[in-house]
């Protein structure tokens, strides 16, 4: 593999913690440390896999047309777009299964369907626990999005919180997630309440890491049951994605 020379400014401090990881044998050279270090970060911090929640009977609203394509479709170039390399489609067996098979049979990503009975989407999301490694997007099956996800991810990478929760505002907030946001922070959560004073809601997209899922043990639904209890604990950060939503399950 061919390697280009750059000239870069590092501070002194760091320069010399490089330096303090060459060991002479596995590490060779301050190149290759800061090539291995940067490398590291860089995978460390990728989000690479997505995950829609589908329910079996929103699997013909997955099949709509929407923008000359199936809303599937759309959902899976707009994840293909934004560096992803697999996505499961978290759903339940329908008569519908040998359609949504022939939508997705040309992506030009990894697209695995995986058949689960459950009770609720945050016991769905579960049925991916041993496919992840690093921090993974979900994204709610009826729900297009259209927005920079790259500065989504960025945004939970740096703040070291377990999950980051898409937002948005609307006039009208009784079909929605609503959300009490601290700063970034989003400290409280409730879903579909008759009385809130916020028109801060949730899209429907979510960024974890993989840690969230010692959190589960008593939980059917993300929205009822782990957003408010991981808001208690400031774990949640907000994210205003000021981008195209639709929710088709409506």
């Amino acid at each position: 593999m061919s390697k280009a020379k750059i000239a870069i400014s590092v501070d002194n401090s760091l320069l010399r913690l490089v330096d303090s990881k060459v060991d002479g044998s596995v590490i060779r050279s301050r190149s290759q440390a800061i090539e291995y270090f940067l490398k590291k970060g860089l995978q460390e911090q990728s989000v690479s896999v997505a995950v829609l929640l589908l329910k079996g009977e929103h699997q013909s609203i997955a099949l709509k047309n929407i923008k000359d394509a199936s809303l599937i479709k759309q959902q899976i170039e707009f994840f293909s777009k934004y560096g992803i390399k697999t996505i499961y489609i978290v759903t339940q067996h329908t008569k519908n299964m040998n359609s949504l098979l022939n939508e997705i049979s040309d992506s030009k990503i990894n697209v695995e369907i995986i058949e689960k009975q459950s009770k609720g989407n945050a016991d769905a999301l579960k049925a991916i626990r041993d496919k992840v490694n690093n921090s993974f997007v979900v994204m709610s099956g009826d729900t297009y999005n259209s927005f920079d996800l790259f500065k989504m991810i960025k945004k939970h990478a740096e703040s070291e919180k377990l999950a980051t929760m898409g937002l948005m505002t609307r006039e009208k907030t009784s079909s929605y997630g609503t959300a009490i946001l601290d700063g970034d922070l989003v400290v409280d959560f409730r879903e579909k309440p008759k009385h809130y004073s916020t028109n801060i809601v949730n899209a429907g997209i979510y960024i974890f890491n993989p840690e969230i899922f010692e959190l589960f043990e008593d939980s059917v639904s993300l929205e009822k049951d782990l957003f408010p209890k991981i808001a208690r604990m400031k774990q949640l950060v907000g994210f205003f994605t000021y981008g195209e939503y639709l929710h088709l399950g409506d």
